[in-house]
């Protein structure tokens, strides 16, 4: 896997959108059989910037511009940047090891020995947060690190000669950060003992960045709030009716595209069970769908302006492609003009014709091999937006809030 996406290394958008799909294998409800996912990613991004599934613990955004910050201050050169940065991060997941909360960590079973490392997981996170100031993807940023030591080497000659020259960009102090300034002081035993409670100065510090990086998000608003965040869905928090009239509305738009888009996904399943010839699994997953479909909010999906949530999703970064509106629109409009014959006819079809458009021969209705692997559940969780781990997030920040501050 590693030398097949080595090129993505080049471009840090692309990258953090390839990192962000192969994370959707990590859950269940995350699996876009449907080719959804870009409606949904849209609609969590403008709700929960810099957040994705596979974050866990939020001082994570702090552990990694520390490893990054001292190995810059080392003056470590670029052909032994990236091995250093790597050894750390491993040294850091080991030690997070002999810590009494493991929930949320990174390498729990495989320690040093871990895949995936958390700088990572969360580099577009730091970058959404304006924790980290350089532009680059990470691979860029290991390559071109001995370019940062030469700026920082100009400027303090230029200050040592006096000469100012704070009006040019070009030379700005403020040019030479890859990491805020204002980042919190890297705690003197880091990372011999470390864990994932953050101090009260480390809490405001990434609340601060929040109301400045994304202060129009839900994520922002939720930071300010004394209250930890509740309920399995975003517009089932206890806080909701507190929340902003575009809070509000964003939240319409994604609670009925959740609700629509599951009965599309138990649908899929139903199909795959009964083309499979699995009795058992064929039942099971029409009972599910018979709820979904007893529960639907039929009046309000007749009157939603499906025009505004492409109005709100299709924006830079975020492209939805003409077939799978297409798809969302047709699937929306059975479910609006025959709503008790989704599981046959051209409702049936639509969702068969789509899975098929999109993994063509290694289809499930259609390859035998692709039919024995499948597990009889494939994303049959409903939309969440990523609020499990906004909540953990959040709840981390708040635990941290309440701590004393250091004098």
């Amino acid at each position: 896997m590693v030398s097949t996406l080595t090129w993505i290394d080049h471009d840090s958008r692309a990258r953090e959108r390839t990192l962000r799909i192969l994370a959707q294998f990590q859950e269940k409800e995350s699996r876009d059989e449907l080719g959804i996912g870009t409606v949904r990613d849209s609609l969590a991004d403008l709700l929960f910037p810099g957040t994705s599934t596979i974050q866990t613990r939020l001082r994570y955004m702090l552990f990694v511009p520390w490893i990054y910050r001292a190995l810059e201050d080392k003056n470590v050169s670029a052909a032994q940047f990236a091995g250093a940065a790597d050894k750390h991060e491993r040294e850091l997941v080991r030690r997070l090891q002999t810590a009494d909360d493991h929930h949320g960590m990174f390498g729990k079973n495989a320690g040093g020995d871990i895949k995936r490392l958390p700088s990572s997981v969360y580099w577009a996170g730091l970058g959404a947060w304006h924790i980290r100031l350089t532009p680059f993807s990470q691979g860029q940023y290991h390559q071109r690190i001995d370019e940062t030591y030469r700026q920082k080497r100009r400027i303090a000659r230029q200050q040592r000669h006096g000469r100012d020259r704070a009006d040019d960009p070009d030379t700005e102090p403020d040019n030479v950060y890859n990491w805020h300034p204002r980042l919190p002081a890297t705690p003197a035993d880091f990372p011999e003992k470390v864990t994932f409670l953050l101090t009260r100065d480390e809490a405001e510090f990434i609340r601060d960045r929040l109301q400045v990086a994304c202060p129009h998000s839900l994520l922002a608003f939720l930071a300010l709030q004394d209250d930890k965040p509740t309920g399995a869905y975003p517009w089932e928090c206890a806080s909701s009716g507190r929340f902003s009239t575009t809070h509000q509305t964003i939240l319409h738009h994604a609670r009925l595209f959740s609700e629509v888009m599951h009965g599309a996904a138990l649908s899929y399943n139903y199909q795959l069970a009964k083309k499979t010839e699995r009795v058992g699994l064929c039942e099971h997953h029409e009972e599910n769908f018979q709820e979904w479909r007893n529960a639907l909010p039929l009046a309000e999906i007749a009157r939603w302006n499906i025009n505004e949530l492409w109005a709100l999703t299709h924006r830079e970064g975020h492209q939805i492609a003409p077939q799978t509106r297409h798809f969302i629109e047709s699937w929306v409009r059975y479910i609006r003009t025959t709503p008790d014959a989704l599981l046959k006819g051209d409702a049936s079809a639509l969702i068969e014709y789509r899975e098929k458009k999109l993994k063509g021969p290694r289809s499930r209705f259609t390859n035998k091999r692709a039919q024995e692997q499948w597990s009889g559940h494939s994303g049959t969780g409903r939309i969440s937006y990523r609020w499990k781990t906004v909540k953990t997030l959040l709840a981390d920040l708040h635990q941290g809030l309440c701590q004393e501050a250091v004098c």
